[in-house]
């Protein structure tokens, strides 16, 4: 990890951040990405320095949110993509976006305005999904079920175990062809509360494009259990009501929905013992909690979609 003091000198050498009047250290998410806000009078941006390894990874990320702006997505603007390959780093300077993490500021917001908040944000998840994939990108269905074989396996040896797995197994293993022709596009592939960012009761925008994806569209809301539900019910039912113009979702949704969660879950308990071992208690805290959601999935739609009317209450 490169020192404050060693990138501000760094930035010195970038027309666009030289002379800057502050930087402020950003110590959220798991990115492995170093994040800054900079002010340089009244202009702030996000300086984001990473890996010269991550290069290539940063390039089609840079050139997603270019295309983001094609399709007017609130979103960071790239400003510009850059290395420094004498100290094997590379940085991405955006635009920032002013305002405060949904995942903290959604409760300060009455359930009505939580659920427009997620009404903004499924009509800008909708535009996200307008971007193609190159046609060199494998199927979804084949790269998904490599996938879910390889994190099968590691979930097996990782000595940690979700309770009564055999009938999530046997629910996945029974469902694998829900994915098959399912369409090739642009995926955030961790759009959640915590990845937006509202200000004034209203999304302000989205964040964190880091672990874009190509891949079906339904698999970027599978997050919506995992960390928005259970924050704000009343903005999860509106994402999902603001992907669907306003309308209820049909069957195929809830089916892909369900098993695109399922297949997660096995995938989140290796992970987490990788990445954040600490946080192990806590997401098979939240792993029960789905499985509880959807009764270990006889349920394609959650308890907490159906137990809540918010066309009702708003």
């Amino acid at each position: 990890m490169m020192k404050m003091t060693e990138i501000q000198a760094r930035m010195e050498q970038i027309p666009l951040l030289a002379g800057s009047d502050s930087m402020i250290h950003i110590d959220k998410g798991f990115s492995g990405d170093q994040k800054f806000m900079v002010t340089k009078g009244s202009r702030k941006y996000l300086l984001r320095v990473f890996d010269i390894k991550l290069y290539p990874q940063k390039g089609v990320e840079y050139e997603a949110l270019i295309r983001m702006q094609h399709y007017q997505v609130q979103c960071s603007r790239p400003l510009e993509l850059g290395r420094w390959d004498d100290i094997e780093l590379g940085y991405m300077i955006l635009t920032f976006i002013e305002g405060e993490e949904a995942a903290v500021g959604i409760s300060d917001y009455s359930p009505e305005i939580q659920y427009a908040i997620g009404l903004e944000a499924g009509a800008e998840l909708l535009k996200v999904h307008q971007y193609h994939a190159p046609e060199f990108i494998p199927s979804w269905y084949e790269r998904q079920v490599r996938k879910y074989h390889r994190n099968r396996d590691q979930y097996r040896s990782c000595g940690v175990r979700i309770k009564d797995d055999t009938k999530l197994f046997g629910f996945i293993d029974e469902h694998l062809h829900w994915m098959q022709s399912r369409p090739n596009r642009f995926q955030h592939d961790d759009f959640h509360l915590a990845n937006l960012v509202v200000q004034d009761g209203h999304l302000s925008g989205v964040i964190d494009f880091n672990r874009c994806d190509w891949g079906d569209p339904i698999h970027d809301f599978l997050k919506i259990s995992f960390f928005s539900s259970d924050l704000s019910v009343p903005f999860a039912i509106g994402q999902i009501h603001g992907y669907h113009g306003q309308q209820e979702p049909d069957e195929t949704f809830w089916q892909l929905y369900s098993l695109y969660l399922a297949m997660n879950l096995v995938g989140s308990v290796a992970w987490t013992l990788r990445v954040y071992p600490e946080g192990i208690s806590d997401m098979m805290d939240r792993i029960d909690r789905v499985l509880e959601d959807h009764r270990y999935f006889e349920k394609m739609v959650p308890v907490w979609y159906t137990n809540h009317n918010m066309r009702q209450e708003v």
